[in-house]
């Protein structure tokens, strides 16, 4: 009985998924395998066409290229400023409040501050005239790739400090007291201790930041357009122009990739975290 009423409970949230995501995901898994007008079936036809496409290919690895940065430095900056923000006796509710303030600025706000910076007869170009240096259009050349890798950080480092104190917060003091009486110093606790017990954190964390790199291409769309620099041309931008052009059975067999790619990255990130666990 009880199980019956957890399930009506649970109810209106399984059939707005099924409705709204799993049987559209569905649909597309299918439109993957067919032409998009006439509705013939071409079996991996239109996957061999996307893994041979140049825009694909340079779309996905200026992905990879942007996530393999991203990810490794947020992650090793939050952790620094978290752990520098847990031993502070007092403030700390005001520092972690200043490093949030970056997710409370609207995408647009921020996307007009870009403008302003770095356009060629942007500040940045003018503070560099004051010195006699030449400046440039900063987001038509690779520094754009710096730039958007820079406001990925800015936007996300107060986010991941916070979850980090949170992982942190989860370890006993009297672990840090019975160290420290049988003689560790701040070193052997940090090493034999509080990384030991992150190793579950890293993965939860991880998996949040990564989701969160996708939302930073909302910036280089509206910054750049359609076709913004190559080097920060995504897979997102990608899409969308598949998109405009009604390009149906690439953007299926594409979708159905990196869906397939994220879910086995996901299983074996879970896969490690239960090892982690057990060991």
């Amino acid at each position: 009985m009880r199980n019956r009423t957890a399930y009506l409970f649970l109810l209106p949230s399984l059939v707005g998924t099924a409705v709204f995501v799993l049987i559209p995901f569905a649909d597309v898994i299918r439109r993957s395998f067919f032409k998009a007008v006439g509705n013939t079936f071409v079996g991996l036809t239109n996957y061999q066409d996307v893994l041979e496409n140049k825009a694909f290919q340079q779309a996905a690895l200026h992905t990879l290229k942007f996530l393999s940065i991203c990810l490794p430095l947020l992650l090793a900056l939050s952790f620094g400023a978290a752990l520098l923000l847990y031993h502070i006796p007092t403030g700390k509710a005001l520092f972690q409040t200043v490093f949030l303030l970056p997710m409370a600025v609207p995408v647009a706000s921020l996307v007009v501050f870009w403008k302003i910076m770095f356009h060629g007869n942007g500040l940045l170009n003018e503070v560099l005239e004051l010195v006699h240096l030449h400046g440039m259009d900063w987001m038509n050349t690779r520094a754009s790739f710096w730039i958007l890798v820079f406001s990925y950080i800015w936007k996300n480092l107060g986010y991941d400090v916070v979850l980090w104190i949170a992982a942190l917060s989860g370890i006993g003091e009297e672990q840090y007291e019975a160290a420290k009486v049988s003689g560790a110093g701040n070193k052997e606790c940090f090493f034999y201790i509080t990384l030991p017990q992150m190793k579950s954190g890293i993965v939860m964390i991880g998996v949040l930041s990564f989701v969160n790199a996708f939302r930073v291409f909302r910036e280089a769309y509206l910054i750049a357009g359609d076709y913004p620099h190559e080097s920060i041309y995504m897979l997102q931008h990608l899409f969308n122009n598949w998109f405009t052009k009604l390009d149906i059975q690439k953007m299926s067999a594409a979708a159905v990739m990196m869906a397939a790619a994220v879910s086995i990255l996901l299983y074996i990130l879970e896969h490690w975290n239960e090892k982690q666990e057990i060991d």
